[in-house]
């Protein structure tokens, strides 16, 4: 079967120079620690590297990398260098899918620091770039993509129909002490819970009835949204019903659940699991969820080898390998 992995990281030699300067300047645990984090990491050689990369791909019979900006993106920098590292980043991108059109694909990086012109990149990205999306590592600065400051970056992306990819990055200041401690700020508990609670503030805060054609993207099966789909609606019904509105909620048109079945898409990476497989296609469908890897940082060989031999309908498994993809990031078969 055609296989696409959809959660690919790679970054540029500029990048990681202004990480490795942020880092050792900043004063935020968080700054601190992302930037040793990515740049003393060993997965992270493969980054740059388009030759190991396809090698890798090769090597396991991945056909398409569907590649992004490594985690934490430009989102810790200041708005004009941000700025700056997104529009330098997607161009380089973009010449490398030129390189290896039938290899490569990508999703653009931007700046939610500038609302206004992290909207111009998407349409920049999507219409002159040829981009398949955009990538958004969480929160900037501890800020959300349901407060309405970031409309313009949801209205162009559901204008050019654009999927946004949530990627996980480290809790914010404000999140972060309680994680600190036994590595759980990251890949163990962090990412999830912090990427997660976005997803959760997106469906709860009407994101979804101000743009009802916008497509989010959450890794790692989902990032637990599948799991709490009863959850969600009962207790939200109990609170309306009962006049227990905490501050700031509002009247949905639809049951929580059915966002998350119509606007959110999820993938496998680092999930490598049958039964949280089997788990979000009864929760979500199969329809709604696409292979990916999370390449350099998850073993591609076990991805690859577990996807081939998931105990699911071969039709099941053709539509998260590659037609998922093909339909949601338009990325031609």
């Amino acid at each position: 079967m055609h296989m696409i992995a959809t959660e690919e990281a790679f970054a540029t030699p500029e990048y990681l120079e202004a990480l490795r300067n942020l880092g050792s300047t900043s004063t935020s645990d968080v700054v601190r620690y992302a930037a040793y984090f990515l740049t003393k990491d060993p997965a992270a050689t493969g980054l740059c590297d388009v030759e190991t990369r396809l090698a890798s791909m090769d090597a396991n019979g991945v056909d398409m990398h569907l590649m992004s900006l490594t985690s934490p993106g430009v989102q810790l920098f200041d708005a004009d260098l941000g700025t700056h590292l997104a529009q330098q980043t997607n161009d380089r991108l973009a010449e490398l899918i030129r390189q290896y059109p039938t290899r490569l694909a990508g999703l653009a990086a931007i700046a939610p620091q500038d609302p206004t012109r992290a909207a111009d990149e998407i349409t920049r990205a999507m219409t002159e770039l040829g981009m398949h999306g955009i990538i958004i590592n969480s929160h900037t600065n501890g800020e959300y993509l349901d407060e309405r400051k970031f409309d313009p970056i949801l209205e162009a992306a559901q204008r050019n129909k654009a999927p946004v990819y949530i990627h996980p990055t480290f809790p914010s200041d404000d999140m972060f002490k309680p994680y600190s401690v036994y590595g759980v700020s990251g890949a163990i508990w962090g990412f999830a819970a912090e990427t997660g609670l976005h997803a959760v503030r997106m469906v709860f805060g009407g994101v979804f009835d101000r743009f009802p054609d916008l497509q989010i993207v959450l890794g790692h099966m989902g990032e637990s949204l599948p799991y709490w789909l009863f959850r969600f609606d009962n207790i939200y019904d109990m609170m309306m019903s009962q006049g227990q509105v905490p501050a700031g909620m509002i009247k949905l048109e639809r049951k929580p659940s059915e966002y998350v079945k119509s606007n959110i898409h999820i993938t496998t990476s680092g999930m490598f699991s049958d039964d949280v497989l089997k788990f979000a296609i009864d929760a979500v469908g199969a329809e709604r969820i696409m292979f990916a890897i999370d390449y350099p940082f998850e073993s591609s060989k076990a991805g690859s080898d577990w996807i081939r031999a998931a105990p699911i309908a071969a039709e099941q498994k053709e539509m998260i390998l590659s037609t998922n993809a093909q339909r949601l990031f338009k990325i031609k078969p």
